[in-house]
């Protein structure tokens, strides 16, 4: 693999990463609802430019079931539990609870495809899942902040539904939406998430008291969390393997936590662990990948079905 190509894996992992930071902040002002309108929606503007400047197609009406479901469980409802679970979760430990979709994301193929468990699954799966709770219990025990622990177990719910999500989304688009244009594709699902999310977004709580900073985060994570890092990870795609690109699944909840302590949040000893048992459960996961030669998806937010 290229030297640039490490760079654009490092730089995807980072944009991802901050990406939970910046729902954080963005949750200061805007209500969740809010967060994912503004997110999908500033990511969909950034992708129509492209999409329209390089004369990309969109994917065809037909699918539009299919396209909607995607948005749906991809874009619209994990975009509104994230911002919903970070009112009381730290960014950093949902960084390292999105590092769970890979492992929904397979459990569902298996389900889906009847597919052979292996040694590499199970190990993969109760570590990965171990690896987890470790951090949800060491945070919960060294928390410093003035959060209540059902409020806290609410928010882990929430985040861990939205993972969920995006492990559906990524079945779903995988034996749906196969060769389809990316920038189509990821144009198209964030459009539409947009959209699901306008009128319920209106119905509801609206912002107030509005920050400067939350503003600059909201459009960061749409443009920047969203669009660019759409573009970065077909790009990627378009050059390296997707078995390659997999390994910004590791990275994230290491950018994660990066991001966490720049931000001052409360981070235990055990969330530094529970980072490298989820990592070590994912690398197994990925080894029998290797050997079904069948990658599970890197960031189900992305999928040519990320995200993101």
């Amino acid at each position: 693999m290229k030297t640039t190509h490490i760079l654009q894996l490092l730089l995807l992992s980072a944009v991802w990463g901050v990406s939970f930071l910046l729902i954080s902040i963005a949750g200061t002002s805007f209500p969740p609802l809010w967060v994912a309108l503004f997110r999908s929606g500033s990511g969909a503007l950034l992708l129509w430019v492209v999409l329209l400047v390089g004369k990309r197609t969109l994917p065809p009406r037909k699918l539009f079931f299919w396209l909607f479901l995607v948005a749906l469980f991809n874009n619209a409802i994990p975009f509104t539990l994230f911002a919903w679970g970070e009112q009381t979760v730290p960014s950093s430990t949902a960084a390292i609870l999105n590092a769970t979709t890979p492992i929904w994301a397979l459990l569902l193929s298996l389900i889906v495809t009847k597919g052979r468990v292996n040694k590499f699954i199970v190990l993969g799966v109760l570590l990965g899942f171990s690896g987890v709770l470790l951090v949800v219990y060491g945070h919960n025990t060294d928390q410093t902040v003035s959060v209540t622990r059902s409020a806290y177990l609410r928010g882990i719910m929430f985040i861990a539904f939205a993972a969920l999500g995006y492990a559906i989304a990524t079945v779903i688009a995988k034996a749906k939406l196969k060769g389809l244009d990316p920038i189509g594709l990821a144009t198209t699902q964030l459009s539409l998430a947009c959209l699901m999310v306008l009128p319920v977004a209106l119905a509801g709580q609206h912002p107030t008291a509005v920050r400067a900073s939350s503003i600059a985060a909201v459009i960061t994570l749409g443009i920047v969390g969203s669009g660019v890092a759409y573009l970065l990870y077909y790009s990627l795609l378009a050059h390296i393997s997707a078995t390659h690109v997999v390994a910004v699944t590791y990275l994230l909840p290491i950018w994660g936590l990066f991001w966490g302590s720049i931000a001052h949040e409360a981070i235990g000893w055990t969330a530094y662990v529970g980072v490298v048992i989820v990592i070590a459960g994912l690398v197994l996961l990925n080894l029998r990948s290797f050997q079904a030669a069948s990658s599970p998806a890197p960031q189900s937010q992305l999928q040519p079905k990320r995200q993101t």
